[in-house]
């Protein structure tokens, strides 16, 4: 575990945001910032594309009918704690749980837009560097060590409302990537991004 002596922000999310219903969530964390302290340094994301998966019932969801294994057993915990894992055997998923203990909600982190000082970048480079969620875990330095970490009182990574409000008129949503396997369910419209945001992941 990393020792922290970060200051965290007065703006910091409370568990009263991640318990709402895990749809509003997914939509009120964009325009949301993802601060986590490394190195002695902040490393700041504004979200802008997120995911949402309600198990028991959703059939894309590691929780479909109500299974619990060592991988997913996070996801019953209330909202507000990380479940973080590995797909392809490289690339962290970044996850916050929703609801209340015992519903097995959640969504995923999918992109964000990089609030650094990063004048040596291309703009290019800059918008690659987190629209993606295995980009952005790399580069917020996310990865096994924060399965289980609780949003709320963490002292190396946490969210933050900076009164930055996105219009309903500017949330996209569409359906979710990658789960064909789900049938009918791939069907729904719970994937949601910032429109014409450059830092929204690529298909």
């Amino acid at each position: 575990m990393e020792k922290s002596k970060a200051r965290v922000s007065a703006s910091k999310l409370k568990r009263r945001f991640y318990i709402q219903p895990t749809l509003k969530v997914a939509k009120d964390l964009l325009g949301k910032y993802i601060v986590r302290y490394w190195r002695n340094k902040y490393i700041v994301g504004k979200i802008v594309e997120t995911e949402a998966y309600i198990g028991p019932k959703d059939r894309a969801a590691h929780s479909f009918g109500g299974k619990i294994t060592p991988r997913n057993k996070v996801e019953y915990l209330i909202g507000g704690y990380v479940y973080i894992y590995l797909v392809y055997g490289m690339y962290w998923q970044f996850n916050i749980t929703t609801a209340h203990k015992g519903k097995p909600e959640c969504v995923l982190i999918r992109a964000c837009q990089p609030i650094c000082n990063q004048k040596h970048l291309s703009f290019k480079k800059l918008v690659n560097l987190a629209n993606g969620p295995g980009k952005l875990c790399r580069y917020f330095h996310l990865n096994r060590s924060f399965y289980g970490e609780d949003l709320v009182t963490s002292a190396r990574l946490w969210l933050e409302d900076r009164g930055e409000k996105v219009s309903p008129g500017k949330i996209v949503k569409t359906t979710r990537i990658g789960i064909d396997y789900a049938k009918e369910w791939a069907k729904k419209p719970w994937r949601f991004y910032i429109s014409e945001n450059p830092f929204v992941s690529r298909l």
